[in-house]
């Protein structure tokens, strides 16, 4: 019986649990395959005792319209910097890459499908440039993987931002506000951009396009008349005026070593009052929510085939690459390719050129 082993990392997304099922599902007509799941990414193989379940059609039924993934995730440490705790109280790290090797040798794993974003696929090419047999799968609700034309998870955080957008447009219009709605994307401001036009906002601020706070104002501006009117504001997390920094929340998670972003929405409101916007404004932050929940059909789908492709990547021991989709084909590239550059929004593309057609404001 050959064996191939599932692992989750990065952040949690809707989805996840149909690429599990999708590779269970085509693994059993090869018969000769057993598939297992890491719990919580590689930590489940990196513990002791090791913490690894098997993923057969009982464990996977109907958990494609789960939110979340049944065998854990983490966006912290990993075989390459594993944390652990000095005497003095301080914390490193310790590459355990070697060891996490041999041990799927032992354990009998011919092959590592590894689903995750940005930073979960360098981990899966640095293991492949040590020899071991893995394949990617690209996740990530912020879209921001340039190999692929869309990750799944998506598709849902921007319905899910949207279904935010149109329910602040009744109470902004009752309390005659400025609602302004944090999304999340890091530097990409995808999820920011496809909901602002979806639910007709007046102002998107994004990453991409650093933005002139009185040009915001003046938008807001032309939204009131004798302190009457309403407006709704998108601002991705990532999102800086011009010249300025990005919006930083504090960290100290032991072995979480992104920039914790956070709180642009309520520096953007502070900003507005001081140069002399008056108007009544509320902040919502949207936070975890656009990563939980059932993933919406067109993301079952596409976690689907890509989990399909994946197990198939493994039959034909195409090692070293990631599942990517490329209109209307689901193909796979490398690694290398694969977390070369990032997916940002083009300032000069046509998803923009429609928003600014329909009059939103990027404060630029």
């Amino acid at each position: 019986m050959k064996r191939v082993l599932v692992a989750t990392g990065g952040g949690d997304c809707p989805g996840l649990n149909a690429v599990i099922r999708a590779i269970v599902k085509r693994a059993k007509r090869e018969r000769e395959w057993e598939v297992v799941g890491s719990i919580q990414s590689f930590d489940g193989i990196l513990r002791e005792p090791t913490e690894i379940i098997i993923l057969d059609d009982k464990a996977v039924a109907g958990i494609h319209v789960q939110g979340g993934t049944i065998i854990g995730t983490t966006n912290k440490g990993g075989p390459f910097a594993w944390p652990y705790k000095e005497k003095d109280g301080t914390w490193s790290a310790v590459d355990r890459s070697d060891e996490m090797i041999r041990k799927l040798q032992y354990l009998g794993v011919d092959a590592v499908i590894s689903i995750g974003g940005d930073g979960s696929q360098k981990i899966s090419q640095a293991l492949h440039q040590k020899g071991l047999n893995i394949i990617g799968v690209p996740k990530t609700i912020d879209n921001d993987l340039s190999a692929t034309d869309f990750t799944f998870g998506f598709q849902t955080a921007v319905q899910i931002a949207t279904e935010a957008v149109d329910k602040l447009v009744t109470t902004a219009s009752s309390h005659n506000r400025v609602l302004v709605l944090e999304v999340m994307g890091r530097n990409a401001g995808w999820i920011a951009l496809n909901a602002a036009i979806a639910g007709g906002a007046e102002v998107c601020l994004i990453p991409e396009i650093p933005y002139d706070i009185y040009k915001v104002m003046d938008k807001l501006n032309s939204r009131y008349n004798k302190g009457k009117g309403n407006a709704i504001v998108v601002i991705a997390e990532g999102a800086t005026q011009k010249d300025g920094n990005l919006t930083i929340g504090k960290n100290d998670e032991v072995g979480y070593e992104n920039i914790r972003l956070g709180g642009v929405s309520h520096k953007l409101v502070h900003d507005l009052k001081t140069i002399g916007f008056d108007a009544d404004m509320r902040v919502t932050v949207l936070g975890h929510l656009q990563r939980g929940g059932i993933p919406i059909a067109y993301d079952r789908i596409l976690a689907t085939q890509f989990g399909v492709k994946a197990f198939e990547m493994v039959l034909e021991g195409r090692y070293g690459e990631m599942v990517a989709y490329r209109h209307p084909k689901i193909i796979s590239v490398p690694f290398s390719e694969a977390v070369d550059k990032p997916n940002f929004v083009d300032p000069s593309g046509d998803l923009i050129k429609t928003a600014k057609g329909i009059g939103i404001n990027f404060g630029d």
